[in-house]
């Protein structure tokens, strides 16, 4: 579903991503793991076309900036950007029709009443606060019903109730042979959730491992985790 070949991206004498290369197959869960600066979010943006990279990228056999791709692209960023002169239900209707969704309104009610949003669809989006917004980014990604997901920090800022719906959202997209990548420097929120890890540190993709091969070693997630970026024994 994804394939990322040789991407590398520079600012001036930065690194940000030293040739990463994987392959994400159609279906299933992969957790992008990293300290804060390892490229992870610059690695998503890549992704989704927003920056110039050297390399290759392709979404579903289909060169990432064009039309087929983002149409099975979807993209939750780690800062809501919203529009403050929008409501929230208009930034649901904006995104059906950037997407050229039909009969969506059941399933935009549908994320509003799981995420708590059903009351605020008439607020304006500087009027929401961080943790509101945040939730309304997550809407705005999932509205699509995209074949590939891309979320960066998703569950930052958000209450139990909202994390205890986004996991189960993503269960639902696995259920449903959609692909999830999330973005996460916080180990214990993906535990339960994943079936691939990469691990990146200062911009070079250190490991692409499986649970079962994981799990085959013995060694958990946070302890190969350590182990790469902080040089513990696995």
């Amino acid at each position: 579903m994804l394939t990322v070949s040789h991407v590398t991206k520079t600012y001036a004498k930065n690194v940000a991503c030293n040739d990463i290369c994987f392959h994400l197959p159609r279906g299933g869960v992969t957790v992008l793991l990293g300290p804060n600066g390892a490229g992870k979010s610059t690695l998503l943006k890549s992704i989704t076309g927003f920056l110039r990279y050297q390399g290759e990228i392709t979404v579903g056999g289909k060169h990432n900036k064009s039309v087929e791709a983002k149409r099975v692209l979807g993209y939750v960023p780690e800062i809501p950007s919203l529009y403050p002169n929008l409501t929230v239900w208009e930034h649901l209707e904006f995104i059906a029709r950037a997407y050229k969704l039909e009969n969506y309104q059941d399933y935009a009610q549908n994320l509003l009443d799981r995420f708590e949003l059903t009351d605020k669809k008439r607020k304006f989006g500087d009027e929401l606060s961080k943790g509101m917004q945040q939730k309304l980014n997550l809407c705005l990604g999932l509205l699509p019903q995209p074949q590939l997901l891309l979320m960066d920090e998703p569950m930052i800022g958000l209450d139990p109730h909202a994390i205890k719906e986004l996991k189960d959202l993503i269960e639902e997209m696995r259920g449903e042979g959609r692909t999830v990548l999330v973005s996460t420097h916080m180990i214990d929120s993906v535990s339960l959730l994943w079936d691939r890890a990469l691990i990146m540190q200062k911009g070079i993709l250190r490991a692409n491992v499986t649970r079962e091969e994981l799990q085959a070693q013995s060694t958990s997630l946070e302890e190969l985790f350590f182990a790469i970026t902080e040089g513990t024994e696995a």
